[in-house]
């Protein structure tokens, strides 16, 4: 079976729902392939949902103020929440970092971006209480909250249908060729009983949004697109009746962070002694380590019961300058990617798609610059290590 298109979406995350949107929505045949059961089953489903202005390079701040405008005002435009809740984050940055996370305040305040430097005794008095002990400052992000990634999702995919896309779960892609100016690929697909099928798709163009199988997929077609998978474990602590919502807060010596989730905490830290793949499971080994370094920096978390039902793991899809991977790939015509995120894909989901839109109808982006982001920075040595991530 044969299915023709203009371009095929690989990967039902947030990222490819919106990029289907999008390009639905400038007239192009669109087909969507996903390879789980539903959509937003990978790093999506299993983030912790955050979103927010305050990174270090100048297109990243780009990308989040564009997205987090398009989450705020999602419910006027479409009549959905999509779960937007600007309950901010704050950083909490230590003397050895102060004078570069600085920069990136003139860069975010300067962009636009609703940034405020604090001393430490105003955020402990404004947020959080805290040991102050080798931090020499805070930032406050206020328009930076959290949105529910299974609803931005849904939203994208449903847009993408009314305007006639199609959206197949269940169709994992196993072989991709060219066919002139073509591209084939196929995809097992469930079949009759108990059995499979393999369905082809022909598209002028590939948007590659397959999340931490992103460099998978682009050895399928013969191309080394730089992605790794990271294991990343949410923990989350038993309820606490009363208390008081939290914004998202970071320590950025240790790398704990923590919000409030209702009445729980969500918190969670990234393990460096880890080695990049597709570890499975809840990291229990590193929970002791991680409630240390929190009540180091929070006293108060010493006390906090762990619900061990409620945490689960997921993975950051990573790149070697932790930035993404976007644009039209300089090694094969009709070939996009919008992968590698390194942990800002939901940051980032709508501005992406509006860009990957752009690269394939208009011929380039250019509402947001994406050069510094695209594949060809590796081998020019031009990439720029962003510095802001949690």
């Amino acid at each position: 079976m044969e299915v023709d298109v203009d371009v095929v979406v690989v990967g039902a995350g947030i990222i490819g729902a919106t990029c289907a949107a999008e390009l639905a929505g400038a007239g192009t045949r669109v087909a969507v392939l996903e390879r789980e059961q539903a959509p937003a089953m990978g790093s999506t489903g299993r983030s912790a949902a955050g979103v927010r202005v305050q990174f270090g390079e100048p297109t990243n701040v780009a990308l989040s103020l564009a997205s987090i405008e398009v989450y705020r005002t999602f419910p006027e435009r479409h009549g959905i929440d999509v779960g937007y809740r600007p309950v901010g984050y704050l950083l909490l940055v230590p003397e050895t970092d102060w004078a570069g996370h600085l920069g990136g305040v003139e860069i975010q305040q300067a962009m636009g971006a609703p940034v405020e430097v604090l001393d430490i005794g105003e955020a402990r008095r404004r947020f959080v209480d805290l040991d102050p002990a080798g931090l020499a400052g805070a930032t406050f992000g206020s328009i930076d909250g959290v949105v529910d990634p299974h609803m931005v999702t849904q939203a994208q995919l449903d847009l993408a249908r009314e305007r006639g896309a199609s959206v197949h779960v269940r169709h994992e892609v196993v072989e991709v060729a060219r066919s002139g100016a073509d591209w084939l690929l196929t995809a097992t697909a469930p079949g009759v009983g108990q059995g499979s099928e393999r369905k082809v798709i022909r598209a002028g163009a590939v948007v590659n949004a397959a999340g931490c199988w992103s460099g998978a997929l682009g050895r399928l077609a013969g191309l080394e697109v730089p992605v790794t998978p990271s294991r990343r474990t949410i923990w989350m602590t038993a309820p606490r009746p009363g208390r008081a919502t939290s914004p998202l807060v970071v320590d950025l010596g240790s790398g704990v962070y923590f919000r409030s989730e209702g009445q729980r905490l969500l918190f969670g830290r990234s393990n460096p002694a880890e080695a990049p793949g597709f570890t499975t499971g809840i990291d229990w080994d590193f929970l002791e380590p991680t409630y240390e370094a929190a009540a180091a920096r929070f006293p108060w978390f010493a006390d906090e019961a762990l619900d061990q039902a409620a945490c689960w793991f997921g993975y950051y899809e990573l790149t070697p300058d932790h930035n993404a991977v976007l644009g039209a790939n300089p090694e094969a015509h009709g070939w996009y990617d919008a992968c590698g995120f390194s942990g800002h894909g939901v940051q980032h989901a709508p501005a992406v798609g509006r860009a990957i839109r752009e690269e394939i109808v208009d011929g380039r982006s250019h509402t947001i610059d994406i050069d510094p982001l695209r594949l060809s920075r590796f081998a020019a040595g031009t990439r720029r290590d962003e510095r802001h991530i949690i």
